[in-house]
């Protein structure tokens, strides 16, 4: 299996944004980059050699929306289970949120172009089932789980964190992992809805399932 874990942030010099692309069974990591178009290519090349293809996008990617009853609004904008104080709708969570909209919709939309026959899932089990070879899924890089930064910087330690905690989770399981959910409130599954948005079949139940969000632990980390 092999995962691309992208941190979102800026495209403007210096980037912000940084990739990372992490496979098994070795769990090194293969490649890495600062630009959406490079994450994408990674992308493509795991489709063709593996018929397969994970992408970890390092932003909020859920959004909870309470029931439509009458005193339900007063739980709009609260934080996801799971979340602390790392809100979605609060400081970095929402910028990330905003900036993650655009620039996964145009890593979809040209991964679209590339590899037309590309269809996703934001469900691990259907993607394990082989109902679609594209796994969208959202890492939490935060707190306590931030990595030390490598010698090419915070960023890039962010997006291969988000890439191995990833591939850990699908390849190992879900013991010891820290989940963060919509739920009980229903899910938005922004996700479901970008794939549709850039023409890439997708399950339409998808839009109100919960997107998988992998919270990265603390570990050691030696620079390169």
């Amino acid at each position: 299996m092999r995962v691309v874990g992208v941190d979102i942030g800026s495209v403007k010099s210096p980037s912000k944004f940084a990739w990372a692309v992490v496979d098994s069974p070795e769990r090194t990591v293969l490649s890495c980059g600062d630009d959406p178009e490079g994450a994408v290519q990674a992308l493509v090349q795991s489709l063709a050699e593996h018929g397969s293809a994970v992408l970890a996008v390092e932003a909020p990617m859920a959004v909870p929306v309470p029931e439509p009853d009458s005193d339900e609004w007063r739980w709009l904008g609260r934080a996801r289970t799971g979340e602390g104080n790392r809100p979605w709708s609060a400081g970095a969570g929402a910028g990330a949120l905003a900036t993650g909209l655009a620039q996964t919709a145009w890593m979809l939309a040209r991964l679209h172009t590339l590899a037309p026959r590309a269809t996703a899932t934001t469900q691990s089990q259907r993607f394990t089932a082989g109902e679609a070879n594209l796994l969208l899924t959202e890492a939490f890089v935060s707190g306590t789980g931030k990595p030390v930064p490598v010698t090419t910087g915070q960023h890039a330690a962010d997006a291969e964190a988000a890439a191995r905690a990833t591939l850990t989770y699908l390849t190992d399981g879900s013991n010891g992992f820290p989940l963060v959910e919509c739920a009980p409130r229903r899910p938005l599954n922004l996700l479901a809805l970008l794939a549709g948005w850039a023409d890439i079949p997708v399950p339409r139940d998808e839009l109100h399932l919960d997107v998988l969000v992998i919270r990265t632990q603390a570990g050691p980390r030696v620079a390169p």
